[in-house]
């Protein structure tokens, strides 16, 4: 036992092995396991008086101080930020930094390339994991085949905190490169709001008008924000004027992205 502050703490040696994290992870599989014994896993062994699992809830509890949601500060932690917990030095820092990297790489190359592209929400699905919580504004592009089927999507550009840069000619040359029948483009807002600013409406316009010239229609501009985004095709007029889509893109429903026309 190991004693902190007169409460004695178990050591992982001493718990039997059906309620040891690594132990009850290889017999049942990391589902079973709280976050609290996952975080205890990476870490591998305790430091400072206390057991692997002792300092996982450490580094827990202080990441969810004022009610903050521990995972997504965990998500977006730092090396100086972990070391700041006693314990926690350049080895175990490295292994959790790994593991939430190697994760966002799985989560990032599932096999969803020629998904279905028709909604904001679809957008919003595809885009959602690499931008909603990027602390830089990303711009991306949506490239689609005639049946809306997504070609490829592209990071076009990144930004500083405030803002990013995107000219057409890199989002169309995608495009024509790739011989997309459309396409849609999209960006992050890291304020957490996704309201779109004038900049946003300014370059959407330009986009529409790079789109009419080329016939790669444009089909709608996605603002991403944390827990939210703004479709600019549903809450503005842009796709009416001055250059209309065709007749089909207008009688579509506002949600649901018109069929692109065949090459």
């Amino acid at each position: 036992m190991r004693t902190i502050r007169g409460m004695e703490t178990p050591r992982m040696a001493d718990l039997p092995a059906a309620e040891r994290p690594r132990e009850r992870l290889i017999s049942g599989g990391p589902e079973g396991l709280a976050t609290t014994e996952l975080l205890a896993v990476l870490f591998g062994t305790g430091a400072n008086h206390r057991s692997a699992v002792g300092l996982a809830q450490l580094v827990l509890q202080s990441f969810s101080a004022g009610g903050a949601d521990a995972l997504a500060r965990l998500r977006d932690t730092s090396m100086a930020e972990l070391m700041l917990h006693p314990g926690v030095g350049p080895a175990k820092a490295t292994r959790i930094l790994a593991a939430i990297e190697l994760g966002r790489r799985v989560f990032l190359g599932r096999p969803a390339e020629r998904c279905v592209v028709d909604s904001p929400q679809a957008v919003a699905a595809v885009l959602d994991a690499e931008l909603a919580f990027a602390t830089q504004e990303h711009f991306a592009v949506l490239l689609l085949d005639v049946k809306n089927r997504l070609i490829a999507r592209r990071i076009i550009s990144l930004g500083t905190i405030d803002e990013t840069l995107a000219h057409p000619r890199e989002v169309f040359r995608e495009a024509v490169r790739q011989g997309a029948a459309g396409i849609i483009v999209a960006h992050n807002h890291p304020s957490g709001v996704s309201d779109p600013s004038s900049e946003d409406l300014q370059l959407t316009r330009q986009l529409l008008e790079c789109g009419h010239t080329l016939q790669i229609p444009v089909l709608d501009h996605v603002i991403l924000a944390r827990r939210s985004f703004t479709s600019l095709r549903r809450t503005t007029a842009l796709w009416s004027q001055p250059y209309p889509q065709k007749k089909a893109v207008l009688e579509t429903q506002p949600m649901d992205y018109p069929l692109l026309p065949g090459r």
